[in-house]
């Protein structure tokens, strides 16, 4: 079955030029397909500078690649014909980080919503186009009474990221790409947001790739994790395997600097790096092996592969070097496929 979206051995380089010859390396032989099978949710997780947001706009045909290229129903972004990217604008949506900067403040949040119905056509007549969208308000829990006629400033942060939630729904699209959607809203909105993605997930059938920081929104929504450092994948599989018992040195350190409920607990600093560790030069070896305690000769020479260490996840780590590599596009193969319970 052809994937929805998929990319393909994708790195994104970007300076490098003749007056600017500084290089940063956003993104690195990410591969990673998505809408070939049931709709799931997948987390990308990693700390500032990893890659997340990079990943999102390659997806989204915002950036192209320097190498690779990221397929729609298997054809390249940069080959689509005008009908074909039409196509691709319906199918895959996008909910920005910060739902205030998607508005103009001179319109009403109608304008939102009556944008796409008219430009994709989604309804003949006014009455139509109103009753759409108040359908979509009510599936994310916001009454129209209260919401259509008034400015963005008007509503509260989780109330305009819920109208961008239901503008996507008009759609019906079959990927949602979700950049840090809970990041700028309080956090006692934060789990009504997090419902409304599950929502689509489970009643409409729609994928989500969910991109954040934050490890403990992404475990409680996601089915399958991607964790990001510095661009390459370190550890990606279920969920449950990954932040439950975390394998990549990278990934328990992110695991260990989420806050607990425990005022007796004392946070611990990070594990000292080895010695032969902070020997690495730039561009060789395991990315991570300037800040891993347990780096050894081996990390110094080449990146790891993933290393399949159980039939639902993969770490790219040589202290797992006894069990079978993967290739990078076959990550997806460790993922659990299931529908949200």
């Amino acid at each position: 079955m052809t994937a929805l979206l998929e990319a393909q051995h994708v790195t994104k380089i970007f300076g490098g030029g003749l007056v600017k010859r500084h290089r940063t390396v956003a993104l690195e032989d990410f591969s990673l397909s998505i809408g070939g099978g049931q709709p799931t949710i997948t987390g990308v997780v990693g700390e500032s500078g990893s890659g997340k947001t990079t990943m999102a706009r390659l997806l989204l045909g915002m950036e192209s690649p320097t190498q690779g290229e990221v397929l729609y129903q298997g054809k390249d972004l940069r080959q689509l014909s005008r009908a074909e990217w039409r196509a691709f604008r319906r199918d895959v949506q996008i909910i920005f980080q910060d739902p205030f900067e998607v508005y103009n403040p001179f319109y009403t949040v109608d304008h939102v919503l009556t944008v796409p119905i008219a430009k994709f056509h989604l309804a003949n007549s006014k009455r139509e186009s109103r009753a759409l969208i108040e359908e979509v308000l009510q599936a994310v829990g916001l009454r129209h009474e209260e919401t259509l006629g008034r400015y963005p400033h008007q509503l509260s942060g989780g109330q305009r990221q819920r109208v961008m939630v239901a503008r996507a729904l008009l759609l019906r699209p079959r990927l949602i790409i979700a950049d840090e959607p809970v990041s700028m809203i309080d956090a006692s909105l934060r789990a009504t947001v997090l419902d409304n993605l599950r929502q689509l997930n489970e009643e409409f059938g729609i994928s989500i790739i969910y991109i954040t920081h934050d490890l403990t929104t992404a475990y409680q929504i996601s089915h399958n994790i991607i964790v990001l450092y510095r661009g390459s994948v370190a550890e990606a599989g279920d969920v449950e395997l990954v932040v439950g018992q975390p394998q990549h040195p990278y990934t328990r350190l992110l695991i260990g600097s989420i806050p607990l409920p425990d005022p007796s607990r004392r946070w611990s600093d990070e594990a000292t790096a080895s010695a032969l560790g902070k020997q690495i030069g730039d561009g060789l070896g395991c990315k991570f092996a300037d800040r891993c305690p347990h780096a050894f000769s081996l990390c110094l020479g080449k990146m790891p592969p993933l290393f399949q260490t159980n039939p639902h996840r993969a770490a790219a780590c040589y202290l797992y070097q006894d069990r079978p590599s993967i290739r990078r596009e076959e990550m997806d193969k460790v993922f659990i496929w299931r529908t949200a319970s």
